[in-house]
Order: structure tokens, then sequence, then C-alpha cells
């Protein structure tokens, strides 16, 4: 008979004591061993916010919306109610071939492998009424009712979510998007997602604007009217926070512009006679996912919580008070060198929009910052979203941070931190008023500023770049700019069918659109075979409203145009700065700071000479003077500079007057004068101006 099993006992943690905060703080204040624990152990952000080194249930003992429900009151969970497959975001790559019909097999090639939207990334000449392309390597050229023939040839924006920015007006794409869906018998009501424009976006990045902001508004509302008449659900409006994000902005600073500027439009079109409920409804997000991978997370939440209240506030209710955002990995953050490590910086920038909620989303190409995206580049990134959606699970739940004392935390003072810089927008007479008053560019320059010096420091560290640079990567195959060639053929192309026209049909179509400027008689324009161009100059065209542009930066481009120096001037004269290790002493005393050392130089791809160290200072300057070198860079350990530094450093000096001298390490206050009076120029370490120190080296080789 079988022996009956005892239940096992219930598992009890009541032996273990729950710490409190200071018993915590004493346990890390030991383990710091002296280390002050208020500078170690705080961390500040570009946004203005310090984060805590632990965070327990007392933080978030007073947030009364973390019992809420997704879908509800302010939607600090996610605007879905319950998760599911069908709440799952769209896969909306970017394509920007340039050539429509490329451009369109293109992206039924995405659809087919994978993606849920149809996404042409139009590039300046499109965005800016021109009928082709000057100097743009990348982005589809349209000008014509043919060329959207052939964009939508193989993938039908009425069959799949269309997302496309249009610059500063709408109107002349989406009339295009009209006749052709005339041309073709396809219903505009059935057209989904986005064709949108955004005037204050394209001031704060053109530094102007194609006609004055107020004519662009009526525009604007022409559009919204004309799909509402259509019971078209296309947005028209689109809000770019990559404009202050590729500028350098704090995800604060970005949250706060985006509302500024959906804000303003809503004001707008109020004067126009349109309900702000109808304009909410028409308004996509687009914002940046950056390098701070809870930051993100909670800039995500905390838009949706303060665009509720916006939109409350403009007495919007239902649909209109939840915000729909296409999420991008950021621009900024991508690298020309060592570019297959942004497969790494983009895979964690699209978890942590997962983590967040978007409604759509585009991961940039791993060498976006190098070239036209290949179809290696497209598809890792196209399947980096595939797998997110189908092996991480991300349908099984709404808003998987939320609980998270951490999260929830850092949700709430990204909130009061955007809300106050948004005040501040709106006292200043709004976003158009604080472009125009130069107030935000100054903010954004200043966050910029700070980010370049925390890079130049290495406080921040780019892998491959500022910090641990591979020295034999191959640089990415970089195919030749046809701009040229491609507008000249389109220039012929479009004077044969210019001669084809019925002149009078032509003019009076564009007469029509110069009387009228609705989207119809746009279509009916194109219908009469007007070109972009023309389109545009029957809008009007009267450059206004100069302000101080935000100019698109990335991250690590003052590193790269230094690398990019130095490999200029060896491939031009086959020289190159030469960095000499002084290794004093056997290789454990003088190997961590030579590996410093050489990591430090091949930032800038200078040649660094290694040996496995010498005896006596007689040694090492006599072998630093034979080696030809730049400078030369005394490397030991502290405990052994007072007594090695002061000769090793007079005798290179004696023998080569002009070669520099580095310590490797910050010197004791009590031995630095010393150090300097023998002969040392200069100290590398954690703290050292990294980017400064190389370039002075460059300046003195002549490379600058």
């Amino acid at each position: 008979m079988e022996k009956e099993q005892k239940a096992a006992a219930p598992v009890s943690f009541d032996e273990f004591k729950a710490p409190t905060y200071e018993e915590w703080k004493q346990a890390a204040t030991d383990a710091l061993k002296g280390a002050p624990f208020d500078k170690r152990m705080f961390t500040p952000t570009y946004e203005g916010i310090t984060l805590d080194p632990i965070y327990t249930m007392e933080n978030v003992k007073e947030l009364k919306d973390c019992q809420t429900f997704p879908g509800e009151q302010d939607y600090l969970r996610g605007t879905k109610s319950a998760p599911g497959a069908d709440n799952i975001w769209k896969i909306a790559q970017g394509i920007d071939d340039r050539c429509p019909k490329c451009a369109g097999e293109a992206i039924a090639h995405e659809l087919d492998k994978g993606a849920t939207s149809i996404h042409p990334i139009f590039d300046w000449a499109t965005t800016h009424g021109k009928d082709a392309p000057v100097c743009d390597c990348r982005g589809v050229s349209v000008s014509t009712l043919d060329h959207m023939d052939m964009l939508f040839a193989s993938a039908d924006p009425t069959k799949t979510e269309l997302h496309a920015a249009t610059g500063a007006s709408a109107l002349p794409l989406l009339g295009m998007v009209a006749a052709w869906a005339k041309k073709n018998g396809k219903n505009v009501a059935e057209l989904t997602g986005c064709l949108g424009a955004d005037p204050i976006g394209t001031l704060a990045r053109d530094g102007k604007l194609p006609r004055p902001l107020p004519k662009l508004f009526d525009e604007m509302a022409r559009t919204i009217k004309w799909c509402e008449k259509n019971s078209c659900p296309l947005r028209v409006v689109l809000v770019r926070g990559s404009v202050y994000a590729s500028a350098g902005a704090s995800r604060v600073q970005e949250a706060a512009c985006v509302l500024a500027d959906a804000a303003e439009v809503v004001r707008a079109m109020a004067e126009r006679g349109i309900d702000p409920d109808v304009t909410c409804r028409r308004i996509r997000f687009e914002v940046t996912l950056g390098a701070n991978f809870f930051m993100e997370i909670a800039t995500l939440r905390a838009l949706r919580v303060l665009w509720a209240h916006v939109a409350k506030e403009f007495g919007c209710e239902g649909e209109g008070v939840k915000i729909n955002v296409l999420a991008q990995t950021s621009p900024f953050t991508v690298t020309k060198y060592d570019p297959y490590v942004n497969i790494l910086r983009t895979s964690t920038q699209a978890f942590s929009g997962a983590v967040g909620g978007v409604d759509a989303m585009q991961i940039l190409p791993f060498d976006e910052a190098v070239r036209p995206a290949t179809e290696q580049s497209k598809r890792i990134a196209r399947n980096q979203q595939i797998m997110l959606q189908t092996e991480f699970n991300f349908e099984a739940t709404v808003d998987p941070a939320g609980g998270s004392w951490y999260v929830e935390t850092l949700t709430r003072q990204v909130e009061d931190k955007a809300w106050e810089l948004f005040q501040k927008i709106e006292a200043a007479g709004g976003m158009s008023k604080a472009l125009e008053a130069g107030v935000v560019q100054d903010a954004i320059g200043a966050v910029l500023a700070d980010r370049f010096k925390k890079l130049a420091t290495r406080s921040d560290r780019a892998v491959g770049n500022n910090m641990y640079a591979n020295m034999v990567e191959t640089p990415l195959d970089v195919p030749a700019n046809d701009a040229e060639a491609f507008a000249a053929k389109r220039n012929e192309k479009l004077a044969a069918a210019k001669a084809g026209r019925d002149a009078k049909a032509l003019e009076e179509a564009l007469g029509n659109v110069a009387e009228g400027g609705c989207p119809n008689c746009v279509a009916g324009a194109f219908a009469a075979g007007a070109t972009l161009s023309e389109v545009w100059a029957a809008l009007g065209d009267e450059p206004c409203c100069d302000v101080k542009p935000l100019e698109p930066h990335r991250w690590t481009e003052q590193y790269e145009a230094l690398r990019a120096r130095t490999e200029d001037f060896t491939a031009k004269t086959g020289s190159n700065v030469k960095i000499f290790l002084a290794n004093m002493g056997p290789i454990p005393q003088h190997k961590p700071r030579a590996d410093f050392s050489t990591g430090f130089f091949e930032v800038a791809h200078f040649e660094v000479l290694k040996n496995n160290g010498f005896a006596t200072p007689e040694e090492a300057a006599e072998a630093a003077a034979a080696s030809g070198a730049d400078a030369a860079v005394i490397c030991s350990t502290d405990a052994t500079y007072p007594e090695l530094v002061p000769p090793t450093a007079k005798l290179i000096k004696a023998k080569c007057p002009s070669m520099t001298v580095f310590l490797a390490g910050a010197p004791a206050p009590e031995f630095k004068q010393a150090y300097l009076d023998a002969g040392v120029d200069d100290f590398i370490h954690v703290k050292a101006n990294c980017l400064q120190v190389l370039t002075a080296l460059q300046q003195k080789k002549g490379m600058c």
C-alpha cells in the first residue's frame, strides 16, 4: 500500500526581515568604501530629472492613477482596453527609394515580408513642392499623378494603412492621392493612417515656411473638412517630434514641443470653424525612441496623459482624447563607424517603444547614417519588429511596465517637467511665437551642447566611436549619388509629358486651385496633367517667417569627423599621428594604463606603438626618440609615478623637444606641478576631454 504523501508546507518568507531604506543605504555606503553616496548613487539626466538608486512602494503610494485600468481616464496604461492581436502596433518601415516605381515595389516587398503599413518617405523636393531632386540621395520623388500610380501600383493604400509626412502642407499630396483614387476607382473612405502636414515642425527644421503660417493653416483646415465630408479616416496632421529630438532635445523637451505644436494646431483650426474634437482625431504624433530605456517608456506613458489633459481642456472626449503615436528609433543615436552596433541600439529603443505603447513603429536600418538602406539592412530592421510582435508576445498584455515603482515614479516626473515646459511655451505665445523668439532653439541647443560635452569627456559612451573603436572595420559600400542624372531624366520626361497636355484645361484647373485651394481642386489639377511645382505655385510661393532653424545632428558626429580627418590624411599622405607608449616596468605594472591609452588614442584612428615595457627612464626615452612618434604616453602606476615620471619626461623632452608627452592617469595634486615642470604636457584619464586632446594632436600634425 502506497504511503500517503504529506502535503508540502506553504512557503513563507516571514523569517526574512524587510530592510528599511535607511538600512539599505547604510549597506550601500559601506560598499562604497568612502566614496560619497550622493554623488555615486544618484544619476542626473538630460531631462532635469535625477534618478534614485532604488525605488520602493513609498514612491508610488500617493499616485492614485496607478489603480486605473487600460483604456480609462487619462490613458496612462494605454488607449486600448484589453490586450489582443488586433491591438498590436503597425509595422511601418520607411521606404526611401528615389524612383516611385522602385519605391512601390519595395513597399510591396516589405508588406509581403511582414510589414503592416505603407510608409513612403518623400524626399525634400517633394515635401517642398519641387518636381525633381537636386542633391537628395534618398527619398521618394513624386511630382505627377503618373508617379503616384507607380508608387501605389503594387501597394494599395485603401487596403493597407498609409503613413507619410508631407511637409508644411498636406494639401498637394492629399489632392494627388484623391486624384489617384478617382482614376483607379478607389473609395477615399477606405484610406486609413496618416498623410500629415506639420507647418510648425517645418518652420522649426527649415527656419522658414513656403507660405505664411495662417495660409498653411487654411490649407490644413481644407484637408480636414474634405476628410470629414468624404468620411475619409486619414489623419492629415503629423506633429513630428523628430524635428526636436534630432536637434538634441531631451525627452521632456520633445514631449513639450509636440504638445505645444498640437495645441496651436487645434486653436488655429477652431478659428477656422473646426471643432477641436474633430481636429484631435486628425492628429498623429511622431516621436523618437532614444537610448535611455526606461526614460523612453516613461515618456510614452506620460505623453498619453498629457495629451488627454490638453484635449479635454479643448472640450474633447472619446477618440479625440486618445493620442495616436508613431514611434521611430532615434536618428540622433545612429553612428557611421561600427554601424552594426546600431542594430543593438535600435533593438533596445524599439523594445522600449513596445513596452511604452505605440500605434505604429519604424526601426531605422543600421546603415541609416551612411547610405540608402540595402535589402539586408531593411530586412534586419523589419525583422526586429516582427520578432518583438511574434516572439515576445506583446499582444498578451497592455502596459507591461505598469506598477513598476521606478517606471510609475519616472512617468510622473516626466509629466511634471514636460507640463512645466509646455506652459512656458504657451506663455510665450505658443509654439510658433516661441520659435520666432528663439527660446526653443536656445533651450535645445543647451542640451545638445551638454550631450556633446559628455561625449567629448566620455562620461557618455558610444561604442565603436568614443569608446572601443574598431581599428579593423571595413567601411560600408556607399553607392554613387546620381541625383543630378535622376533630375535630368525626370525633367526630360516631364517636358515630354507637358507637351501633350490640354493647355486650356490645365489653366482652368490651376485657376481653381488658386481660387479655391480645396483637395478636389488640387485633384482636378493633377488629373489635368499638372506637376507638383505648378500646384504649389498656384497655392502661392511666398517664403516667409525666418527663424533660427533646428539643424539635425547625430550624437557622434564630432568623433566621426575626427576619425575621418585621420583616415583622409593618411590616405593622402601615408602619414599618421604616432603614439609611443612609454610603458614603465613589467607588464602587470603598466598594462592597465597602456590598454586605456591605446583605446583613448585609437578613437581617432591614430597609430599606437606598443611594447612590453622598459626597466629604466633612459631605455624608454631612447626608444621613444627612435620611434619617430608625435607623442609619448608614460604608463605605470600611481605608486611608481613620483619616481619614474620626472626623469622619463625630462629625457624624452631632451631627445625630442617637439614630442608631446602625456601621463596616463589623473595626477595626485601634490605631484602635478612637478610632472608639468619635468615636461609632461597633459594628462589622459577617465575624465579627460578626449575629443579636445585628439583634435589638438591632429592640428599639430597638420590634419586640420
